[in-house]
């Protein structure tokens, strides 16, 4: 089984209902707060360099933009 890539792990945290915030930004790396969706509650945090995932989150600050 493949394992999952970045983008993946944010993308299946929204489809169940989730949210993320961006918490830190840096042309090369990101820092993602994974929250719960009933109220926010920060559960885990996910920090990348991965180029795919950056390009995919853009200008957004959280899922809901």
């Amino acid at each position: 089984m493949a394992e999952e890539n970045d983008r993946e792990t944010l993308s299946r945290w929204a489809d169940f209902g989730a949210m993320w915030r961006v918490l830190h930004r840096t042309p090369t790396s990101i820092t993602v707060s994974l929250c719960r969706c009933d109220g926010g509650e920060e559960m885990d945090r996910l920090t990348s360099t991965d180029p795919d995932l950056l390009t995919w989150i853009g200008d957004r600050q959280a899922s809901d933009e």
